[in-house]
This record gives structure tokens, C-alpha cells and sequence, in this order.
């Protein structure tokens, strides 16, 4: 779903080709490497999103010696959804980094949507963390297991405290449009 907001974000901004777009998401930081998006995958999304009406080929350009390329525009439909995919992603996304291509987009929705779905998202984590840390007290500790059990609740309760503080933090910074 990240690839074809990326897609349909940048084909907002400008008609383009899939070998420029994963170009540009090399430089200057190979992004493209680090998240493992391949020429292919890549060729495969634009066809993805063209059978789905969301981007259509309107230019070939022809360089001697070289690939043609097919040059792509968003449709009226893929304008129409790509907030959609926008908001699916932010409400699927487990954590932050899995929200990094929809706040890089976040221009093309609506913000108080986006900080109600993350207000809803926060709710569930603090009450099912809630629910969990009261069960700290009934966990039988003996010497064979109490340094793992304080391991244990120390590394999750640190873990969701800070997922809770950046979370939080996101919350804030979309709602003062500093996101």
C-alpha cells in the first residue's frame, strides 16, 4: 500500500515514469535499498494501480538506444483514492515508521480525520496496557524466574510507554500542522 501512495502521491505532482520515480527515491538517501523496493516491484505496482483505473499511460518516449518509457497521470478515480489509501494506512499501521509514507502525504487529507483515527488508535494501546499491567501483581515469582520477570515487565513497560509518548507527541504535532 506504501508504493502505490508513493506512486499516486508523486503522479499528483507531476505525469511520470516509473524509472524516475525510483530515482528519485534513491537520492540522496537510497531509500529505494533500505526498504527493499526493486525495479520490478516497483513496474509492477504502476501496472497494479493501471488495471485499477488509479493511473493511466498517456506518453511513450523513445530515446535511440535506450528503453522506452511509458510516462503515467493519475485519473480523476486514483485522485479520489488516494486519500482512502491514506487513511487505511494510518489505521492499519502498527507504529510510527509504518505511517512515514502517509505523513509524508498527509497534504492530500483531512488532519483532524487523521488525528481522530491516530485518538482511537492511542485509546486501544493505553487501555489494553492498562488491562495488562494490572496483571503485573498476580504473576508468581520465585528465584528461578524473577530476574526475567523483571526483565520482561521492564522491557515492555518501557516499550509502550514510549510507543504512548510518540504517539502522543504525532497526536499533537498534526493537530498544531506542524506535521
Amino acid at each position: 500500500m506504501s508504493v502505490q501512495i508513493y506512486i499516486l502521491s508523486k503522479l499528483m505532482e507531476n505525469n511520470s515514469y516509473p524509472y524516475k520515480l525510483k530515482k528519485q527515491l534513491s537520492e540522496p538517501i537510497p531509500l529505494d535499498e533500505l526498504s527493499g523496493l526493486t525495479e520490478s516491484k516497483l513496474y509492477y505496482h504502476f501496472e497494479t494501480l493501471a488495471k485499477k483505473g488509479l493511473i493511466e499511460a498517456i506518453e511513450i518516449i523513445k530515446e535511440e538506444h535506450r528503453p522506452d518509457k511509458q510516462v503515467f497521470a493519475i485519473t480523476d478515480k486514483g485522485r479520489e483514492e488516494l486519500p482512502k489509501l491514506i487513511y487505511k494506512l494510518f489505521e492499519k499501521a502498527d507504529d510510527i515508521t509504518e505511517m512515514l509514507i502517509a505523513l509524508a502525504n498527509i497534504k492530500y487529507v483531512d488532519r483532524n480525520k487523521v488525528a481522530e483515527i491516530l485518538e482511537k488508535k492511542l485509546n486501544t494501546i493505553t487501555n489494553r496496557w492498562n488491562t495488562v499491567s494490572r496483571f503485573e501483581g498476580q504473576i508468581k515469582i520465585d528465584e528461578n524466574n524473577e530476574k526475567l520477570v523483571k526483565f520482561m515487565v521492564g522491557y515492555f513497560s518501557t516499550k509502550i510507554e514510549h510507543k504512548i509518548y510518540w504517539l502522543e507527541e504525532l497526536i499533537k504535532r498534526i493537530k498544531q500542522e506542524e506535521i
